[in-house]
């Protein structure tokens, strides 16, 4: 490659990349608009009718939600180029400054999600592979079908169910040191790293039926070696391709099992402003998953 492509190739990948953020917007925009509800009206329910509906037209002025939906995604996109999101209509707080507060949970819960899926996708891969279409190889691939068939959020309540309110081993909700994400962990990368796991394996068989493979057994090496420095190394190539997306798809699920467990994290903001018609935070939010998604 020339010096003049490696210098064309990031301004590419950064136009690609605005490009990017620049459709989520404008989808996510059209797409809150549908959402069934106003936004001022559910701020004004808790007070007397009358009240309420003298006051909506004012709110929604305040809001600047009469506009035209193109004045408002304009407004909108000319305070968020300067990394301004407006303020939260449901607690009045800078939409920044409550992302901020909530992103080092997710991503604690998505990071440690993360080393759970590699370590236990690699340990069901390697065992089905040296044992094919044996009895660790079977029970594996049910293992993956009964875990990829359960939703996440039905196996974050048994995992309650069973591990804090029957067992009492685990805390309910809170943030109070690591114990609080062992169930989140589990509920979020179970499936994941089941179903990663046969992939793996497939990698292996595949790289085991090679020819400089079975020339290295032939030469003496131990199974031992073989496995390590030329199958293993080999196989796991591929998958780190697959690993390197899986933060994002980590960062996506995050919605639903905060909300399960109650962790004020990104995911659990992102599903309160839904149910609240919070646009900006909703705004705010989808962008920030999609911006690690990308990166």
């Amino acid at each position: 490659m020339t010096r003049q492509a490696r210098a064309v190739l990031p301004l590419q990948q950064a136009i690609r990349f605005g490009l990017t953020l620049f459709g989520v917007s404008v989808i996510s925009f059209l797409l809150l608009d549908f959402l069934p509800g106003d936004a001022a009206e559910l701020m004004l329910a808790t007070q007397p009718e009358a009240a309420a509906a003298e006051g909506i037209a004012a709110l929604r002025h305040e809001l600047g939600l009469d506009a035209p939906l193109p004045i408002r995604y304009l407004r909108w996109l000319g305070r968020a180029a300067v990394l301004d999101f407006g303020t939260s209509f449901r607690s009045g707080e800078p939409v920044s400054r409550e992302i901020l507060h909530r992103l080092p949970i997710t991503l604690t819960l998505a990071c440690s999600a993360f080393v759970f899926t590699v370590f236990f996708s690699m340990a069901g891969g390697v065992l089905s592979a040296l044992f094919p279409n044996r009895l660790p190889d079977r029970c594996h691939r049910i293992w993956t079908i009964c875990t990829v068939s359960i939703p996440d959020y039905w196996l974050g309540l048994m995992l309650l169910l069973i591990f804090s309110l029957r067992l009492n081993w685990l805390p309910v909700i809170g943030t109070n040191g690591f114990a609080t994400f062992i169930l989140p962990v589990v509920t979020l990368g179970l499936s994941i790293s089941a179903a990663e796991g046969r992939i793996f394996r497939e990698n292996i068989l595949e790289v085991l039926a090679q020819d400089y493979v079975l020339f290295a057994s032939a030469k003496g090496l131990s199974q031992a070696k073989v496995f390590i420095r030329h199958v293993l190394r080999t196989a796991i190539l591929p998958m780190i391709s697959m690993w390197g997306m899986l933060l994002g798809h980590l960062l996506g699920g995050a919605v639903i099992v905060e909300s399960v467990f109650s962790l004020p994290g990104l995911g659990k903001l992102a599903a309160d402003a839904v149910l609240h018609r919070d646009f900006p935070m909703i705004q705010a939010t989808v962008l920030t998953m999609t911006l690690f998604f990308m990166l």
